[in-house]
């Protein structure tokens, strides 16, 4: 089955060179450019276990296809998926859609399309750009997919073409439980981290900021126990320092985009939060969380 990764970052360069060390047919889109050139290069990922794994991967753009016949795997930023689903609706609207993106919400330009088959991922990795032809990747643990929408093909067969020994995935039949849980973290470690100009490990190393995590923290999970997910602010905060201590250090996604004048995904994190509390009637719940969402959106258009 070929697989097609849409995004050529970090994880998606990591996800290519596994997947066809695995055997696997992959084919890398770039997910901001469409020149219409195929080319063919060589990738290295390091892993954390200081291994190096090489494959050539071949990128490509989508107007060099007509239509997407296998598995089509997102991994550019979310931000891009109202212009990306319009593309593809004509080209992969019976294909299995995975979204192995960070944010809430980000499924609906393709629910809104009737796109036939949806799958959310959680990633549970860390990943960096090195060089043009090198990455870091991590693993913490399996990362989960599971349903949106499907008809025939089931969730199983999409996790078992994707899983490999070196970048695993897993079924899970509660997604939308662990999308919340992770996207909650992001909303603590995406805003407060570019603020401070400071790296993950800020939330470990400083109660202050600990303690500022804890309140976007509390805010979120009413929010996400009013949609029907019960989750429990501690958990969620033991979280928070498990991935600090881990990625000590190292730089969140959103400082890094704001530092290379990109575009953040933060209106898929807290701004999203805030839109869904305001539909409810309970913005006025998710203050904190709003402002440094909103500061943060300020940092990056002022940056570009």
């Amino acid at each position: 089955m070929n697989i097609y990764i849409i995004g050529a970052g970090a994880i998606g360069k990591a996800l290519a060179v596994c997947l066809s060390r695995n055997g696997k047919t992959v084919r890398l889109i770039r997910g901001s450019v469409d020149h219409g050139k195929q080319y063919t290069e060589k990738l290295t990922v390091k892993t954390g276990t200081g291994q190096e794994l090489t494959a050539a991967i071949t990128f490509n753009t989508l107007s060099n296809f007509s239509g997407l016949d296998g598995i089509v795997v997102l991994t550019n930023k979310s931000f891009g998926n109202e212009e990306l689903a319009e593309k593809l609706k004509h080209k992969a609207g019976h294909t299995p859609i995975i979204l192995l993106q960070n944010g809430l919400g980000i499924e609906q330009p393709f629910t809104n399309r009737d796109f036939k088959h949806i799958y959310r991922g959680v990633l549970f990795a860390t990943s960096q750009i090195i060089s043009e032809n090198e990455v870091r990747y991590k693993p913490v643990a399996p990362s989960p997919i599971g349903t949106i929408r499907q008809s025939t093909i089931l969730t199983e067969t999409v996790v078992r073409e994707l899983d490999s020994p070196d970048f695993r995935f897993v079924t899970e039949k509660h997604i939308d439980k662990i999308i919340w849980k992770k996207a909650i973290a992001n909303c603590v470690f995406n805003s407060i981290c570019p603020l401070l100009d400071v790296d993950n490990g800020i939330f470990h190393r400083n109660t202050r900021a600990f303690s500022l995590a804890k309140s976007i923290i509390g805010e979120c999970v009413l929010i996400s126990s009013k949609k029907g997910i019960d989750l429990k602010a501690e958990e969620i905060e033991e979280q928070v320092i498990s991935i600090s201590k881990m990625s000590d250090g190292q730089f969140i996604s959103t400082l890094q985009d704001i530092r290379n004048k990109r575009r953040t995904e933060i209106d898929t994190l807290n701004l999203e939060v805030f839109r869904i509390a305001k539909h409810m009637g309970l913005d006025a719940q998710v203050q904190q969380t709003k402002l440094l969402g909103d500061l943060v959106q300020l940092k990056s258009d002022l940056n570009q």
